[in-house]
């Protein structure tokens, strides 16, 4: 295996979009799966997000393009799924499919498409995947982390970072810096509007991104990072997206050319839409080897707008964008301050629907030349030009007598979520408690959430309850007891005045060190010395 990879995927539900960085450009490229992948004219290598179960028990499965190839879609079988992203983490609704005994979810679903993804990735490159970041909606957030946080155990990578997609869609589209953006995801199965706010922290730098993984060890519900993801001021989507669009123009042709509707007849229409994007006119042949039929299919762009606007097509972009603006003026953002509009999808490359967005909009605010790519290209720029530290997963602090309690207590020096090496020291001070103290003694501990509480459940006639219970006792775990003592004193200590000062910082290795000083001979005590490694 060479050097590990930076790569980012795009999990959409009708396509996924994977990008690597190449070091050579220095730019993002989509990633091209033998087998897995489609190649459509004028467009990036996409991977359809399909999965057909072969064998539950022993998660064998068909993924992408490979679906089709097999033609797995065709009949109505309990073994293929699609659009399964918006069932992950939603309250299960309808019938769930037994196979081979097994209950499979969409839940389960997602888990074996992306791992089968990331193994195949993995053994294309011939490379280790050094880090992974996942783009998420940013409405459902914390339930795909909830989900995922299970999941990336299984995946092949040493980091794995979460972006919400408007974020990353805006740093694909290099509008990162302006706030206010309109972001409309038409797919294949839906379409949304997404009025949002970018959050990126600090000013002038980058989002990290929610990490779920680094290196062995799994955060995810353990991690005191603050998730944060673009502020949404205004949503609204329907069950509307390009595969409706196919199927309005396979009616047609059954009535003009009396046609049978059918799988191939829906292929042939989508493939005549994506023509119609970019030219004119559009014509598709088909031989049939076996029955020598020929199937002719043409269409005319002004032909299919036609089409649409019989389907109120657009009297739904208008309610939808109605409601969306609507929700941001109660929010307090007019139309005039969304900055950009940004399009993702396939469905968002039909030029009447962008036509459709210049009655709204200034065409220069309006971003559609990276439709697939600008997702996965964004969120990919979180592992460039930045970097990456780990961080520590606990709080460490020292412990301290406790006069008003009549107890020790634990003082925090170092908070979860520190990155590492540290470039600046913890400094502390400390002094005598005693006459004649002859030395000090530190006593360092990782120290638990604070007031965490338990959850106690129980039984209350037939309903089940749960209660939490308040705990404000600190759990800690003491570090240092066998080497506590830090300073001998010559001479002796007395109480009334700060006598030694020491540095915390915590090095590469994950080593706490000190550096003592005593203040009344100026003499340093102890230079870089290793207290306790961190966990």
């Amino acid at each position: 295996m060479t050097e590990g990879a930076n790569y980012a995927i795009d999990f959409g539900t009708s396509n996924t979009v994977i990008t690597r960085w190449n070091a050579t450009t220095e730019e993002a490229e989509v990633v091209l799966l033998s087998g897995i992948s489609q190649q459509l004219p004028n467009n990036p290598p996409l991977i359809p997000s399909l999965l057909y179960v072969e064998e539950a028990n022993d998660q064998k499965v068909v993924v992408g393009q490979a679906v089709r190839d097999r033609a797995l879609d065709v009949k109505s079988d309990p073994r293929f799924f699609r659009s399964f992203k918006r069932g992950i983490a939603a309250p299960v609704q309808g019938f769930l499919p037994e196979l081979d005994g097994k209950t499979v979810t969409f839940e389960q679903a997602g888990e074996w498409f992306l791992r089968a993804l990331t193994q195949q990735l993995q053994q294309e490159a011939k490379t280790d995947i050094e880090s992974l970041v996942l783009t998420v909606p940013v409405d459902s957030f914390e339930a795909y982390r909830n989900w995922l946080t299970q999941v990336c155990s299984n995946l092949e990578a040493k980091q794995i970072r979460l972006l919400d997609e408007s974020t990353a869609a805006a740093l694909g589209y290099g509008t990162a810096q302006q706030q206010v953006l309109l972001v409309i995801d038409f797919g294949g199965g839906t379409v949304d509007f997404s009025l949002v706010q970018l959050n990126l922290g600090e000013e002038g730098k980058q989002p990290l991104g929610f990490i779920l993984k680094w290196g062995d060890k799994l955060l995810g519900e353990k991690s005191s990072q603050k998730v944060k993801t673009a502020r949404v001021y205004g949503k609204a989507g329907a069950n509307l997206g390009g595969s409706d669009i196919d199927d309005w123009l396979v009616d047609y042709f059954v009535k003009t050319q009396g046609i049978e509707k059918s799988a191939l007849t829906t292929r042939l229409a989508e493939r005549l839409k994506v023509q119609l994007s970019s030219q004119e006119e559009a014509e598709e042949v088909y031989f049939d080897e076996t029955t020598l039929d020929t199937l002719e299919l043409k269409l005319k762009r002004d032909q299919l707008e036609e089409i649409l606007q019989e389907h109120q097509f657009f009297a739904q972009l208008d309610d939808l964008m109605t409601q969306v603006l609507q929700q941001g003026r109660r929010n307090g953002i007019e139309a005039s301050e969304i900055q950009s509009v940004l399009l993702v999808g396939g469905s968002v490359q039909i030029p009447a629907v962008q036509n459709w967005l210049q009655g709204y909009f200034e065409e220069s605010k309006i971003k559609c030349d990276r439709p697939f790519s600008a997702i996965a290209s964004g969120a990919l720029q979180l592992s460039q030009g930045l970097e990456l530290k780990d961080f520590l997963y606990h709080s460490y602090g020292v412990r301290y007598w406790n006069y008003r309690e009549n107890k020790h207590s634990w003082h925090p020096i170092i908070k979860a979520g520190q990155p590492y090496p540290m470039t600046t020291p913890v400094e502390l001070t400390l002094g005598a408690s005693v006459d004649n103290q002859p030395s000090i003694e530190l006593v360092i501990g990782e120290l638990g959430s604070e007031n965490t509480g338990r959850t106690e459940v129980y039984f209350d006639g037939n309903r089940l309850v749960t209660k939490t219970i308040e705990d404000e006792e600190t759990n800690v775990i003491p570090l240092n007891e066998d080497a506590k003592t830090i300073a001998n004193l010559n001479p002796p200590g007395s109480p009334g005045r700060d006598r030694v000062k020491i540095k915390f910082w915590v090095d590469q290795q994950r080593s706490l060190k000190i550096t003592v000083e005593d203040l009344l001979t100026q003499q340093i005590l102890l230079q870089d010395q290793i207290v306790t490694e961190l966990s």
